[in-house]
C-alpha cells in the first residue's frame, strides 16, 4: 500500500522515512551501545515527549543491565523552535557518579541538549553520552559531541514516530516531512 500525503491541522506532510529504515537506524545505535556500554550499567534519560517511541524500540534492543527514566522538556511552538527550553518534568533519579545516556528524538539547533547537559554536569553525572535518532547538521549550533546518531536529515519539519506538530502526528509509524505550499 502506497503512503499518502497526510494533513495535520493546517499543514500537509509527505512520506519521508519508512519504519524499516528507522528500525535499521535504531538497531545500528543499539549494536554500538551493546559494545560500548555493556559494562557501564548506564541510566538512560529519555527526553519526552518526542523520544518515547525511539526510547522504547532502542531499549528492546539493549542487552546489558541498565535503567531508564524520563524528563519532559518543551522548546517548540508550531513548526518553529522558541529558542526557550521549558522543563515540565525534572530528573528524579540520583545520578551522582552515574553513566548517563540521553535519548533524544531529534537534535537540530542543539539548544535543548545544552540545557540537559549543563544540568547533568551540575548534579554530578560521571559520564554523559548522547543518542539521537535524527540529527540536522545544518541547523546544529552546539559545541558538544553526539555519540550515537541514527540518521542525518535536512532542515525539513517532520512528524511521526514520536515527533509532532502542535501535539498531533506522533502516532504515525513512519516519518513525514512538511509539504511547503
Amino acid at each position: 500500500m502506497d503512503q499518502k500525503i497526510i494533513q495535520i491541522h493546517d499543514k500537509k506532510f509527505e512520506p519521508f522515512i519508512k519504519f524499516a529504515e528507522i528500525d535499521k537506524a535504531v538497531a545500528k545505535i543499539a549494536d554500538r551501545m551493546n559494545e560500548d556500554l555493556h559494562d557501564k550499567k548506564p541510566l538512560f534519560l529519555a527526553i519526552l515527549n518526542g523520544s518515547f517511541m525511539f526510547a522504547s524500540d532502542l531499549f528492546h534492543k539493549i542487552d546489558f543491565p541498565c535503567e531508564i527514566t524520563f524528563v519532559k522538556l518543551a522548546s517548540y511552538s508550531g513548526t518553529k523552535s522558541t529558542e526557550t527550553v521549558r522543563q515540565l518534568i525534572g530528573i528524579d533519579e540520583d545520578i551522582v557518579g552515574r553513566n548517563v545516556v540521553i535519548i533524544e528524538d531529534i537534535i537540530d539547533s542543539g539548544l535543548t541538549m545544552e540545557r540537559v547537559l549543563a544540568q547533568l554536569k551540575m548534579i554530578g553525572a560521571a559520564d554523559i553520552k548522547i543518542a539521537t535518532l535524527l540529527f540536522k547538521p545544518n541547523s546544529f549550533k552546539g559545541k558538544y559531541p553526539i555519540d550515537y546518531v541514527g540518521l542525518e536529515i535536512g532542515d525539513d519539519f517532520i512528524v511521526g514516530y514520536g515527533l509532532d506538530y502542535d501535539k498531533h502526528g506522533r502516532n504515525f509509524k513512519d516519518i513525514y516531512k512538511i509539504v511547503e505550499s
